[in-house]
């Protein structure tokens, strides 16, 4: 089980490196970016089609899209200059609380 959470969190990050990369795409007008991105999405796609074999569908996907919208907003701010404010600060912090209780209501 624990194999599968670290399957799921390289799902992740895989998938925010490729959300992240995305800009340099050009609106899919270079090749190579636009190749690298395609592969990262089907990578983390792939991972998380193993991780549904140990861990529920509904939590996976949960876990997956929450966390991954938590994580490329902070590459955002990070790395990508955008501005975080107490609107985005507060609704992220919202997203990660519902990935939390989704999680403790799962393992019940």
């Amino acid at each position: 089980m624990v194999g599968a959470w670290v399957l799921l969190v390289t799902a992740i990050g895989v998938e925010v490196g490729s959300t992240a990369a995305m800009p340099r795409t050009q609106g899919f007008r270079d090749p190579l970016w636009s190749a690298l991105v395609l592969v990262g999405y089907g990578i983390s796609i792939w991972l998380l089609a193993l991780v549904i074999r140990h861990i529920p569908v509904s939590i996976t996907y949960a876990v997956w899209s929450g966390l991954g919208t938590a994580g490329i907003a902070a590459v955002g701010v990070l790395l990508l200059g955008e501005r975080l404010d107490l609107v985005k600060a507060v609704a992220l912090l919202l997203i990660i609380g519902g990935v939390l209780l989704l999680n403790l209501h799962g393992a019940h």
